[in-house]
Parts: structure tokens; C-alpha cells; sequence
């Protein structure tokens, strides 16, 4: 590493303010990745001072070092590879009890540790004194007063991070001592740990000791398959009888309660509290917001608000990236002159890549309001108040808020499930998602209904359709948690931090830093697949069929029987029609010819089939299809000639209707869903069941609709 520049690595709680303090140090100075392997961003920045060049990495939030959630590997792995100069350990000074566990588990890595004591303006506020230099003595490290929201103690971490690492103060390398007995295991187990010269280089052989007295799977297996594993393990055999025999416990219970206890000491010797006097603002907040009467009733206000403000205040944004994208696609269109090099650009680049991106408006809108639930506090709230309905099928509540989310759109949906810290949580609520039936599926239902049924029938079928999706997602829940992921639980940790006001500069950068991860994710992707979707619509030409209907052209053009308007209408009508038959022929066109008998037994023919292949890029665009598979030309879900097609047809009907309208609910989102949702997910196991999965119970659901269907309407 060249010489002034200082790796700082950024660790602390979650609700700590540790990303705060992160935007503090370095603005907009930052850029976002992923860490290897993984779908946990990774924010990096850098700012200079006093000459030297500090390169900050914000690691994921965690409440502690082992090796559970991918944060906690990420965390604990980034510190004992890359070895950054300096640590700094954000803390939430108004619950020091909770974030001090992981403090002292930094000790224990020997990090060289800076504690910031963030939110230190609420605890002089509340009158309570903190004896710093007598902590410092206790713990061993240094404590540095900070508040992200007012700027407080930025420059003084700054210091402190040039000092120690150009040596002007020492780097206290203090160890938290535990009980004699269980300091005589840790000793033993050091000293056989310190022999291996490979072990000891790379790691502390204290660390390692402590590790495999609290049964820390992947230390035991670095040890084990050593040598030394004998001698190791008679101690760890003996740990274990004695702690059961003497203390009825074990090792690793043993050392979790010490290190609390030192906590607990280090804090009553230390900190004075003020006399409470009244209730403060929290627990007044509180008493009403998780109330257990008006707790759930105002969680679900506060989500359809948050659903309201995304697709409602995001509507006119949309429209205008809309507007822009057509006029871009007419103006690129009258500049190329060359049909197939302006069909690819307008048709498939520009149509492809703006379907995606008149979502951004939705997206900043979501993860705004998501990130000032989130640092108000209110989001711990919502969770510990859903908590106990989401319970009954293996979740917690905070995987409701995506779930809300999807009845948008599943792209804000997927990526709203980050903050969902356990990775069952995370992939069971990225499996059920789909079901919640999202905006862009509404025409399709429009269409089908209001063609097939009465007004006063299509309110009902679209609430069942609805209904259908939320009951599918909760039975996928259940069966997920029950037979999938049964071994991989976690108790969640509900924490109920302060109520704060959060800086508005910060709540925009958060949401710019997850809009440019959706462009930059989404984007370039889809173009990719927007030109294969184009080619496979386009190609091959029958040259058949182009010559017929050209043929059909000029006799029009020629002929006598008609006046002007009537030949345009005429030539238009051939041009769709032309369309029509080459979209049958193309490669998608075959594609659905060669699905009708997976679809036959849904009372689907190849038109459907098509129309669905189709949705599979988008859902608008089965309504459109269907416009250029009747020859229609472009129309939207209130075409009355549309209509009058289906209507025409005598292999449609309500059961045919309803089993399309469970298909188009429950089978794959559109491919900017599918490419987020891989994203999110990380492995190909997982994208690969989930369009598998969806499109399974698409089928059965439709099979089974249409089949009861027939009996009534039939």
C-alpha cells in the first residue's frame, strides 16, 4: 500500500448511524460495488487530511463477528485479510450495552480500534456524563465523542486516524480479561495455537483460542485438520466438562455472559445517568405506534401511504421519461433511414431500455421513504409490529414492506428485501414477491375482463385475482421456511432505537446510491436483452409472405375502387396484417407454436402463447401483442376492436379468461424483475427455481381454474 494513504475499514450495529458518519467523511466522493461473491454492496470513499489520503470502506452493518449472516463473514473476514491501518467501531452511545458487544469482539481480533461514540449530542442532551478516559482504561481503546446528523467529531476521528497510524499516539492493545477459570482455558489453548508458526502469523492465537471455546465453525475447521488438533481438542473436552460440572453452562455461554458482564461494569462505573423524570419522547411515540390496537392499523397506513407516494407522486415523472423515450425513439427514427438498423435502435434498444428506466422515478421515491423509515426509527417499529402475523409463515415483519412494495412493481420489490439481514429471510421473500400482482399486469386484466364479463363481475375477479397471489405467496412462505430452509434460522434481534430526525443530505444520498445501483444493474442488461427479444420477433422473414402482401399493395395502389382515405385504410390494414403473419413466422412466433400443446391443456392456442412468451420482457406488452397477432396495429387494454377479436374467437371463454388472467398473475415478472431478482439473490440455484418455481404454479393454477371454471360457465 503506498505509503499516505490509510485503509480505514467502518464497522458497527445496525441503527448505529455508522453510514451517516460514512456520508459525513466523504460526500459524494464515494463509489458502490459488491464485495466478491456476494450481492452485500460494498461503499468505499476517499478523503484526504493533513496530507495523507484516507480510503474509507463502509462494511455491512452487524451485531457481532461470527460467521452467520454473509455481513457478519464479510465483516469479520475484511479485518482479518486485508488488515486495514485502522478500524473504527461506530457505536450508538444511547444503548452502549447492546454496541460495546461488538467492540469488545474487535478487541479480541486486535484491530487497531477507534471507538466513535456516535449520537453523543442525545446523551448531553438527556444530562448524562461519560467518563471517557476512565472507559478507555476499562475497555481498552479510544472512545471519540462524534454525532453524524450535526458534523460533531469528524475532524477528530480524522486526527486520530493520521496519529495512530503515523505513530504520534499508541494503539492500545489492551485485552479484555475474563474469569480465571475460563482465562486459563483461553491461555492454554493460545500458547498450543502459537506453535503452529502458520497459525500464529496470520491470526491471534487469544482469537483463535476464544473462537473455538465458543464453537465457532470455521476456526474449528482451520484447526482442525492440524497437527496440533489433539492437544487442542483434549482442552476444549475438558473446557467443556468443567464449565458443565462447576458451573453448570459452557464454554460458549460462559464467555457471552462474562463479556456482558464486563460490559455491564464498564458502563455502571462510567456513566451517570440523569434522573429520569418523565417519559421521554420515544416512549410517548411508542405507546401509541406499538400499541397492540393501534400498532397494526397505523403500520399498514404508514405502508399505503409509502405505496401511494411511490406510484402516485412517481406517476408524472414516469409520464414525462415516458414522453421522452417516444420522442427519442420518433426522433432516432426519422434520422435512420434504414428500416432494420431503425427497428433495432427504436424498436429494441430505446423501446427496451426506457421501459426500464421510466421506473427510476418509482425506485428514488421508495428507497427515499424506505431510508427515513429507517432512520427515524419507525422501520424497527414496523417490524416488531408485523412481526407476529409474518411469524405464522417463517418470516418477520420486516419482510411485509417488499412484499407491499410488489404489488408496484418487483423491481423496487427485489431490491427493498436488502434490508432483510438473515438470507433465508432475504431469498424467501425474493421467492414470493412474484406473486404480488404488480402494476404493469393491471391491463391484461383489464382487458380480459372487461371483455369477457360484466361490469359488476370484473370488480370481484380482479379483488379474487388479487387474493389468489397474496394466499399463493403466504402457502410459498410456509412451504419454503418449513422444508427449505428449516435449518438456517436465526432469532431476530429487535432493537427499538430513539426516534431521530435524519439529514435530508443523507437520506438523498442513500437513495442515489441505490438508484445508480439499479441503472447501472438493470440497464446495461436489458439493452442486451432487448435486442434478443427484437431479433427473435423479427426473424426469420418469410419472403412468401413479404411478396404476397406486396402483391396485395399495388392492386390496391392501383386499383379504381377506392378514393384516397379508403386505400390508406386499406394499405394500413395489409401492413398489420403483414405483421401479423411475420410474427407468426419468426422465431418467437414458432416458439409459440411449439409451446400450444404445454398450453393447450389451459384452453390457450398458439396466439396466447405468444402473447405470454412475450410478457415474459414485459406484461404491457401482452396487450399489444395481441393487437399485432389480430392485426390491429398498436392498442392498450380499452381497445373496443381488441374486444371484439377475443370476442369473436370461439375458443375463448370465461374459463379460458380467468385461467389466463391466474397465469398472467402468478408466472415469471418481466425480465428487468428477473435480472434484479438475480442480482439480489447472488446464485444461478436460486434465479433458476424461481423461474422454474413460478412458472410451475402458473400452470397447475391455471390448469386448475380452467378446469372448475368449465363447469360453471360451460
Amino acid at each position: 500500500m503506498h505509503e499516505d494513504q490509510i485503509l480505514v475499514a467502518l464497522v458497527g450495529n445496525p441503527n448505529s448511524g455508522k453510514t451517516s458518519l460514512f456520508n459525513k467523511f466523504v460526500g459524494a466522493n464515494q463509489k458502490v460495488g459488491n464485495f466478491s461473491g456476494v450481492t452485500v454492496e460494498k461503499y468505499e470513499g476517499v478523503i484526504k487530511h493533513r496530507g495523507f489520503k484516507i480510503r474509507i470502506i463502509d462494511l455491512p452493518g452487524t451485531y457481532s463477528l461470527t460467521t452467520y449472516s454473509p455481513e457478519e463473514i464479510i465483516t469479520r473476514e475484511y479485518i482479518l485479510y486485508q488488515k486495514p491501518d485502522v478500524v473504527v467501531n461506530v457505536v450508538d452511545t444511547t444503548n452502549l450495552e447492546r454496541n460495546l458487544f461488538l467492540t469488545t469482539q474487535l478487541i479480541d481480533i486486535e484491530a487497531n480500534l477507534i471507538v466513535a461514540l456516535n449520537m453523543y449530542d442525545e446523551i448531553e442532551a438527556q444530562k448524562t456524563e461519560i467518563d471517557l478516559d476512565q472507559l478507555e482504561k476499562l475497555i481498552g481503546t479510544h472512545f471519540i465523542p462524534t454525532s453524524a446528523t450535526h458534523g460533531k467529531g469528524i475532524s477528530d476521528i480524522l486526527d486520530h486516524i493520521v496519529d495512530l497510524y503515523t505513530g504520534k499516539i499508541n494503539i492500545k492493545k489492551n485485552k479484555l480479561s475474563f474469569s480465571a477459570t475460563m482465562e486459563g482455558f483461553i491461555e492454554r489453548l493460545a500458547n498450543i495455537l502459537s506453535t503452529d508458526p502458520e497459525l500464529s502469523e496470520k491470526y491471534s492465537p487469544r482469537w483463535l483460542a476464544i473462537k473455538l471455546l465458543v464453537s465457532d465453525k470455521d476456526v474449528y475447521k482451520l484447526v482442525k485438520d492440524n497437527p496440533i488438533w489433539v492437544k487442542v481438542n483434549d482442552i476444549l473436552m475438558e473446557a467443556l466438562h468443567t464449565t458443565k460440572k462447576e458451573f453448570d453452562s459452557d464454554p460458549e455461554l460462559m464467555l457471552k455472559e462474562e463479556r456482558f458482564a464486563l460490559i455491564r461494569g464498564a458502563i455502571k462505573e462510567t456513566v451517570k445517568f440523569a434522573p429520569k423524570k418523565k417519559k421521554t419522547v420515544t416512549e410517548v411515540i411508542d405507546s401509541i405506534l406499538i400499541n397492540r390496537i393501534t400498532g397494526l392499523p397505523l403500520f399498514m397506513f404508514f405502508m399505503w401511504l409509502i405505496f401511494q407516494m411511490t406510484f402516485t407522486l412517481g406517476n408524472a415523472p414516469m409520464e414525462w421519461l415516458q414522453h421522452f423515450f417516444d420522442w427519442l425513439g420518433s426522433a432516432v427514427g426519422e434520422i435512420i433511414t434504414e428500416p432494420t438498423a431503425r427497428s433495432i435502435i427504436v424498436d429494441g434498444i430505446i423501446s427496451g431500455v426506457g421501459g426500464v428506466l421510466v421506473y427510476l422515478p418509482n425506485i428514488m421515491i421508495l428507497f427515499f421513504a424506505l431510508s427515513f423509515l429507517e432512520g427515524t426509527g419507525y422501520m424497527a417499529r414496523a417490524a416488531f409490529v408485523i412481526d407476529k402475523v409474518m411469524h405464522k409463515v417463517g418470516l418477520h415483519g420486516k419482510s411485509f414492506i417488499p412484499m407491499v412494495t410488489g404489488f408496484g412493481c418487483s423491481v423496487p420489490a427485489f431490491m427493498a428485501t436488502r434490508t432483510l439481514k438473515n438470507k433465508s429471510d432475504r431469498i424467501t421473500t425474493l421467492l414470493i414477491i412474484p406473486f404480488m400482482s404488480c402494476s404493469a399486469k393491471f391491463p391484461v386484466y383489464v382487458l380480459i375482463a372487461g371483455t369477457f364479463f360484466a361490469a359488476s363481475e370484473a370488480g370481484n375477479i380482479l379483488f379474487l385475482i388479487y387474493l389468489l397471489g397474496i394466499l399463493i405467496a403466504l402457502f410459498t412462505a410456509r412451504l419454503l421456511k418449513s422444508a427449505v430452509f428449516h435449518d438456517d434460522s436465526e432469532p431476530f434481534v429487535m432493537e427499538l432505537p430513539p426516534y431521530r430526525m435524519p439529514s435530508f443530505r443523507i437520506l438523498v444520498l442513500q437513495m442515489w446510491q441505490k438508484a445508480s445501483i439499479y441503472l447501472r444493474k438493470a440497464g446495461t442488461i436489458i439493452m442486451a436483452a432487448s435486442i434478443l427479444i427484437w431479433i427473435a420477433s423479427n426473424y426469420p422473414i418469410s419472403e412468401d409472405i413479404k411478396t404476397e402482401y406486396e402483391q396485395f399493395r399495388n392492386d390496391v395502389t392501383l386499383s379504381d375502387k377506392y378514393n384516397e382515405d379508403e386505400k390508406a385504410a386499406t394499405l394500413t390494414k395489409l401492413e398489420l396484417q403483414e405483421a401479423g403473419k411475420q410474427l407468426e413466422y419468426s422465431f418467437i412466433g414458432r416458439l409459440g407454436k411449439w409451446i400450444e400443446p404445454i398450453v393447450a391443456p389451459l384452453g390457450f392456442d398458439w396466439k396466447l402463447g405468444i402473447a405470454l412468451i412475450t410478457g415474459i420482457a414485459a406484461k404491457e406488452i401482452v396487450v399489444s401483442t395481441m393487437g399485432t397477432l389480430y392485426s390491429l396495429g398498436n392498442v392498450d387494454e380499452t381497445s373496443q376492436d381488441l374486444h371484439d377479436k377475443l370476442l369473436a374467437n370461439p375458443n375463448y371463454n370465461k374459463a379460458v379468461a380467468l385461467a389466463l388472467m391466474v397465469f398472467v398473475l402468478l408466472y415469471i415478472p418481466c425480465f428487468a424483475a428477473s435480472i434484479v431478482f438475480h442480482r439480489e439473490a447472488g446464485k444461478w440455484k436460486w434465479t433458476l427455481f424461481y423461474a422454474g418455481y413460478t412458472m410451475t404454479v402458473a400452470w397447475v393454477m391455471a390448469f386448475i381454474t380452467y378446469n372448475i371454471s368449465k363447469i360453471f360457465f360451460l
